[in-house]
Parts: structure tokens; C-alpha cells; sequence
């Protein structure tokens, strides 16, 4: 019986302590904040300029309205992947202020080659997924699959920076980003998006079952495309063709008044917490 106590007592001490030195090694495999907090070039992609200019607005900012965005840039990911490694950073560095949740971190991988965005629950309302998608596809990978880290990283926090300011009339100056990529995505979504709808459309005409193939569009429809952006007028676009193809039913009316409240921003690895130093969402982009 003591030997049973014994040995149970020495598995529990056994796992304790390999608990503990995973806990260890995770910590200290993250990144700590610098003196400036906001701004963290540890991969050495920044100029001066760059990060004194981050670290002003930054600090102007923090101080009129409690925003806080953080800039970090790291080597590699030590093997994690970014979703999870920007999570806990934005955890760790204790990002934004903890009854508002209102942080932001941009956080920029070199060897992996990945940008990561990610957004406490208080700024969720301004900056949804699909908009810090579209802001890092127009304003940040552009410059960095062309190696140009420094103004890529400035020009993305610009966007980002001007689009709090803006949202919440905040007494700032601001510098407006610069747009260096013709996006796309917008063509191809609203396109594949009128195909399907006018195809299912005369569908529901020739089998008269427009109730079921209204239901499958809609599904269709938000999985492939709605979800995966945040332009609305897609959406427009798209219902009228289903509309001119099909003559809605107004099942179909109220389907898509329903989900068509949500504006746009799709979720892109989106994470949840509680607190200030929690995550609410955000997106990752590779270059």
C-alpha cells in the first residue's frame, strides 16, 4: 500500500515537472517586448525611421483613446504556426487595455514568410477579418513578396493606423496608405458568383423547385463567396442575378435579408479569449 503511494506520488511529481518545462520552454520561445513595446524588430527588417514613425503614432494614439498597436517582427516561428504564435504574443505583451480588449498586433515572420493580423474583441466592430485580409492583400504583401519589408510593413501599419483614426473620429493625423496591388479577388468572386446564381437560377425555373435550389445557392453562395470577403457589393450583384434568372421566391427574400445584415468580413482564423490580453480575430496572409 505505501509503495502504491509512492509510486502514484512520484508519476504525479514526474508529469508536474514535465508540465513545467514545457510551460518553460514555450515562454522563452516567444519574443519579449522591447523598451518601445510598440515596436519589436527582432528580425531586423525595420530602418530607424520606420520604427521611431510606428512608435509615435503609436504612443499618439495610446494616449488620446487607450488603442494600442504593436509591431513585431521575429526571425522564424520556432515551429509554431502563426495563428497560435500571435495569439500568444498578443497574450503575453498584454495588448490593449484589458476592459476594453482594444489591441491590435501586426506580426511579421521572416523565414516563414507569413504577415499575421490579429485583433482584440474591441476593434472587432472596425476592423472585421475580411477587412485586415483585404488591407494586408492591398497594402502589405505586394511590397513584401517584393522584399521591400521596411515600406511594406509602414504602409500596411498606415491602413490600419488612418482606418481607427477615421472610424472613430480621433483628433490625428493620419497618412493614408498606398494601394500597390490591383486586387482580383473582387473580379473572380463576383463573377463566379453571377455564373452560379444565373446557372442555378434556370435551374429552379426548368425543375420548379425553387424553395430547394434557393436553399443550396444560399449555401453555396456563403460558403464559397460571402464568407471569403468583405465586399458587399458582391453580394448585390450577385442576388440579382439570382433574382433575374429564377424570379425570387421570397423564401429566398428572406434568407438573404437575414444574412445580408452582416455586412461583410468574413473569418479568417479567428481565434477567441477574455480580457485585454486575449485575441478576438484576425487573419494571416503568406508571401
Amino acid at each position: 500500500m505505501k509503495f502504491q503511494k509512492f509510486h502514484s506520488n512520484r508519476i504525479i511529481y514526474l508529469i508536474l515537472t514535465f508540465l513545467f518545462l514545457i510551460i518553460i520552454t514555450d515562454v522563452k520561445a516567444l519574443v519579449k517586448p522591447t523598451n518601445e513595446f510598440y515596436i519589436n524588430d527582432y528580425a531586423n527588417v525595420l530602418s530607424d525611421e520606420t520604427e521611431k514613425y510606428i512608435l509615435n503614432k503609436s504612443v499618439s494614439l495610446n494616449n488620446l483613446d487607450g488603442i494600442q498597436i504593436v509591431v513585431v517582427t521575429v526571425p522564424n516561428l520556432e515551429g509554431k504556426s502563426i495563428e497560435d504564435y500571435a495569439l500568444r504574443l498578443f497574450r503575453n505583451f498584454d495588448i490593449g487595455d484589458k476592459e476594453k480588449n482594444n489591441g491590435l498586433l501586426l506580426l511579421f515572420a521572416l523565414e516563414e514568410k507569413k504577415f499575421r493580423v490579429e485583433v482584440g474583441y474591441g476593434l472587432e466592430g472596425i476592423l472585421p477579418d475580411g477587412k485586415t485580409g483585404r488591407f494586408q492583400d492591398e497594402y502589405i504583401i505586394p511590397y513584401l513578396k517584393n522584399n521591400n519589408f521596411d515600406e511594406g510593413i509602414k504602409n500596411g501599419y498606415d491602413a490600419f493606423y488612418s482606418e481607427i483614426v477615421k472610424l472613430n473620429n480621433l483628433d490625428l493625423e493620419y497618412n493614408n496608405p498606398t494601394s500597390n496591388n490591383i486586387n482580383n479577388n473582387e473580379i473572380i468572386y463576383t463573377f463566379g458568383g453571377l455564373i452560379l446564381g444565373i446557372v442555378l437560377g434556370f435551374i429552379a425555373r426548368i425543375t420548379k423547385k425553387r424553395d430547394t435550389v434557393t436553399v443550396v445557392y444560399l449555401i453555396l453562395f456563403f460558403i464559397l463567396f460571402f464568407v471569403l470577403t468583405d465586399y458587399f457589393g458582391i453580394l448585390i450583384t450577385n442576388l440579382f442575378a439570382y433574382m433575374f434568372s429564377a424570379y425570387a421566391t421570397p423564401s429566398m427574400l428572406f434568407y438573404t435579408s437575414f444574412y445580408g445584415g452582416r455586412g461583410g468580413g468574413g473569418s479568417i482564423g479567428g481565434f477567441s479569449g477574455g480580457g485585454g490580453s486575449s485575441g478576438g480575430g484576425g487573419s494571416s496572409r503568406g508571401f
